[in-house]
């Protein structure tokens, strides 16, 4: 077991993504953020389905910055209630959550 996070959220747009991906980077909350283009989301919002053309992050971060990057997506985010999930890495390549350490504070 780990105290490193996998973050989840999703953006509008590519731009969205990148200001939040750089962001987190820039505010050494995230060691990497990861932008996959144009994931296709079925959600339900205010009692109509709904669907949407986002762009997916995928942040690596740690517990302990967790709710850093929970506000900090939050501030930056144009959705009225953006995603924002994290999920424990219970294990890793030893030198690369080193890294993430290093690289987040």
């Amino acid at each position: 077991m780990t105290d490193k996070r996998l973050v989840l959220t999703t953006a509008s747009s590519v731009d969205e993504a990148r200001r939040i991906a750089e962001g987190l980077i820039e505010r050494k909350l995230a060691a990497c953020v990861n932008i996959v283009p144009k994931v296709v989301s079925i959600y339900r919002w205010k009692g109509k389905t709904e669907e949407a053309e986002e762009w997916l992050l995928w942040i690596k971060t740690t517990a302990a910055a967790y709710p850093r990057v929970r506000d900090a997506i939050r501030e930056m985010h144009s959705y009225q209630l953006p995603e924002c999930m994290s999920i424990a890495a219970d294990d890793g390549c030893p030198a690369y959550m080193k890294w993430i350490d290093e690289s987040v504070q």
